[in-house]
C-alpha cells in the first residue's frame, strides 16, 4: 500500500521540491519516507535496500540540501560529499539522479570510473566538484596521483555494501575510509547484511537510523516467477523458442559466465534476435552502447553477467530469463529485481537443468515459497523434472500429481502456465493431475 505522504510534506527546500516535481513524483517511497527526516538533520543511516527502492532520491536529496545550505565554493580536488559505487553503470546513474534533482542548484558533481580516460574526470575534480560519485578503484587510483583529496569531506555514502563484498573491493574500502575526516556524516546502504559488511558498517557508523525496506525475498513476491525443467544441451533452443513470443518485448537474459553470455548472444543473432552482452570483458563505452540499444529498442534482448548487470535500470523489462541459475542465491533475487522497478511488476522464467537442482532448492528456501514449474513447453525435461522434485523428498506425490498431505489427485505442484504476456491479464495455473 502506497504511503500517503507526499514530497511536498518533507521539509525539501523548494529548488528540491521543483525538480521532484518536473521528475513527475509526487508521492515518495518508503525508504524516502523514513530516511530523508532523518538525513536532513544530519543523522547517520544504516538503510537495508536494494536499487529499485527509490535509495539513490532517498540520498541524493538531502545531501543536495545540506551542501546547498551551507554554500562553499569547493576547493580544487576537495570533494565535500563522495559517493562510493560498485559499478560504473550504477555510479553514472547516480551521478544523473544528481543532476536530475540539482538542476536548480549551484552546485557542481561528478563521477569517476575506470575503463575510461582520466583525463576529462581530473580536469572535473580540478576545476572543483562538491558531489564525487566513484567507483573504489578509480578513485583510489587518482588520489595516488593527488588528484582527490578527502580531508573536507562533509557526507560519506557507501551504496551497494554487499556488492562491494562480493567484488573484492572491501579492502579497497578500508583505505578510503581511513582517508576520512573524523567528522561527516555517514550513509550505508547494503540489501543484505553478512558478517563482514556488518562489522564494516559498525566501524563507519556514528549512533546511526536503521531503516530496513523491501527485505530480500519480499521483492520476488512482486514478480510473477516459474521454472522451466530443461536439459542443458536444449537451453538455447528454449530461448530461442520462447524469444519467437513478441510478448517478450524487452528482456534481461543471465548467464553465469562471460564465455556464456558471449555464446548464447551468438545464437540469438544466428537467429536474427537482435542481442548484445555485457560483461567484465566489455569496455564501459561498449556496456553504456548495450544499454542504450535496449532502452531505444534497437535490440530485444541483453545478455548478462552478475556483476556487470547490479546496476541496470532500465524501465519497462518485460521478461528476465535466467539462462544458469546462480550459484549464490541471492543474486537470483537481485536478477529478477531488474524486472519489478520500483514496484513495477514483471515475469521471471529461470531454466533449471540436472545440475542446477539443488541451486534451485536453496532459491525456494530464501524465497519461502515453489516457484511455478512450466511443463506446458517444447523442451520439457520429466528427467530433470524428477530430479528436481527428488531433491526435496517430494519427487513421488508431485510427479503423479499428489499431495502429500491428502494424497488426492489434482494437488500437486507441477504447474501449467496460460501466459507468458505482461499486458494481459495475470496468467491462470493449471496443476496437474495423473
Amino acid at each position: 500500500m502506497k504511503s500517503q505522504i507526499k514530497f511536498t510534506d518533507l521539509a525539501l527546500i523548494e529548488p528540491l521540491q521543483k525538480a521532484v516535481s518536473e521528475s513527475g513524483y509526487t508521492i515518495p517511497t518508503p525508504i524516502q519516507v523514513q530516511s530523508i527526516p532523518h538525513l536532513l538533520e544530519g543523522r547517520d543511516l544504516l538503510g537495508c535496500a536494494q536499487t529499485g527502492t527509490g535509495k539513490t532520491a532517498a540520498f541524493a536529496l538531502p545531501i543536495l540540501q545540506r551542501l546547498h545550505q551551507n554554500p562553499i565554493r569547493p576547493e580544487p580536488k576537495h570533494p565535500r560529499a563522495l559517493i562510493l559505487s560498485p559499478t560504473r553503470e550504477l555510479a553514472i546513474q547516480i551521478h544523473d539522479s544528481f543532476r536530475t534533482y540539482g538542476k536548480h542548484l549551484r552546485l557542481r558533481s561528478s563521477v569517476i570510473f575506470g575503463g575510461v580516460g582520466q583525463a576529462p574526470q581530473t580536469r572535473e575534480l580540478t576545476a572543483g566538484v562538491d558531489i564525487l560519485i566513484a567507483t573504489p578503484g578509480r578513485l583510489l587510483d587518482l588520489m595516488n596521483q593527488k588528484y582527490v583529496y578527502l580531508n573536507k569531506l562533509e557526507v560519506f555514502v557507501l551504496d551497494e555494501a554487499d556488492r562491494m563484498l562480493d567484488m573484492g573491493f572491501l579492502p579497497d574500502i578500508r583505505k578510503v575510509v581511513n582517508l576520512l575526516p573524523k567528522t561527516r556524516q555517514n550513509l550505508f546502504f547494503s540489501a543484505t547484511m553478512p558478517k563482514d559488511i556488518q562489522k564494516l558498517a559498525d566501524s563507519l557508523l556514528n549512533n546511526p537510523i536503521r531503516v530496513e525496506v523491501t527485505p530480500v525475498a519480499s521483492t520476488a513476491d512482486m514478480i510473477e516467477q516459474s521454472v522451466m525443467f530443461v536439459d542443458k544441451s536444449k537451453k538455447r533452443d528454449l530461448l530461442k523458442s520462447l524469444l519467437g513470443n513478441k510478448a517478450f518485448h524487452r528482456v534481461i537474459v543471465f548467464a553465469r559466465t562471460k564465455h556464456g553470455a558471449n555464446r548464447v548472444v551468438e545464437t540469438l543473432l544466428k537467429s536474427n534476435i537482435p542481442a548484445e552482452a555485457i560483461h567484465g570483458n566489455k569496455s564501459q563505452n561498449a556496456r553504456q552502447r548495450a544499454l542504450e540499444n535496449l532502452r531505444e529498442g534497437k535490440i530485444r534482448v541483453l545478455v548478462a553477467t552478475d556483476i556487470a548487470a547490479r546496476g541496470i535500470d532500465i524501465d519497462n523489462i518485460t521478461h528476465v530469463i535466467n539462462f544458469e541459475l546462480p550459484h549464490e542465491t541471492e543474486s537470483y533475487v537481485h536478477r529478477i529485481g531488474r524486472t519489478a522497478r520500483a514496484g513495477a511488476q514483471g515475469i521471471a522464467i529461470a531454466f533449471c537443468d540436472a545440475e542446477e537442482k539443488s541451486y534451485l532448492k536453496d532459491i525456494e528456501r530464501l524465497i519461502g515459497k515453489p516457484i511455478p514449474v512450466i511443463i506446458d513447453q517444447p523442451y520439457h525435461s520429466e528427467e530433470v523434472a524428477k530430479a528436481a522434485v527428488m531433491s526435496k523428498g517430494k519427487a513421488k506425490a508431485v510427479i503423479e500429481g499428489r499431495s502429500e498431505r491428502d494424497g488426492r489427485p489434482g494437488s500437486g505442484k507441477l504447474q501449467k502456465r496460460r501466459n507468458l504476456n505482461p499486458r494481459k491479464k495475470a496468467p491462470t495455473f493449471e496443476k496437474r493431475g495423473k
